[in-house]
């Protein structure tokens, strides 16, 4: 039987991103690193509306999106799911978002003047820290 999971996630209102977009990339990020597993239950629209204190149709559209990119998965009368793992994007789309990714960080980084091999370390250390530890 699934379980309903919490979503301990935080809005930041000085962060650039919108909300929605704070919301899809928290949400991936817990599936992603297995901190919820599929068939998990989520809050519902309403239910995590109240708990960051945001409009429902916010939430309705990050979960629009996620359900689009399969992260999701809605069973009518039930709820939202996750979804059972299966690679999301292509290898291509894949490989120009990583590639952009990269890019960004790069170029956030290098201006703070550290040497290659300790940003190398402190990349490789939070790497391992948020890999999901179950293998399929």
């Amino acid at each position: 039987m699934a379980r309903t999971q919490a979503l301990m996630i935080q809005i930041t209102t000085g962060d650039p991103r919108p909300i929605g977009r704070q919301i899809v990339d928290a949400v991936r990020m817990k599936i992603a690193t297995g901190e919820i597993d599929p068939g998990d239950q989520l809050p519902s629209v309403r239910g995590l509306a109240q708990q960051l204190m945001i409009n429902p149709n916010t939430v309705a559209k990050a979960y629009a999106e996620l359900t689009t990119e399969g992260w999701l998965e809605s069973r009518q009368g039930m709820g939202l799911y996750v979804a059972a793992p299966r690679q999301r994007l292509s290898d291509a789309e894949r490989g120009r978002r990583l590639d952009d990714a990269v890019g960004r960080f790069v170029n956030d980084v290098i201006p703070l003047g550290f040497p290659p091999d300790e940003v190398e370390a402190r990349v490789a250390r939070e790497f391992r820290q948020l890999v999901p530890r179950k293998t399929a």
